[in-house]
């Protein structure tokens, strides 16, 4: 993905608005333009279908760290939206 190409396109209004979920680099950095354009969301890996039984042994992974006082995965940090 070029990323500058899409911004330009955001720009010159080529395009309203990009929903992004996949990065070459993960996490992208706090200075990444992505998180302060208001025609860019960004969100946490959740354009995939779920199956229930993978939504199943996430949880019950997660509730059992949780239970054992370990720190639960997957976590989302809303305070950089993913």
């Amino acid at each position: 993905m070029d990323g500058n190409a899409l911004l330009n396109a955001l720009e010159r209004g080529n395009l309203v608005h990009a929903f992004l979920d996949v990065f070459i680099d993960e996490p992208i950095s706090q200075e990444c333009p992505y998180w302060s354009n208001p025609n860019v969301t960004v969100t946490p890996h959740i354009a995939a279908i779920s199956f229930p039984q993978q939504v199943v042994d996430i949880f019950a992974e997660n509730y059992l760290r949780w239970r054992d006082g370990f720190q639960l995965q997957n976590l989302i940090d809303f305070e950089r939206g993913y």
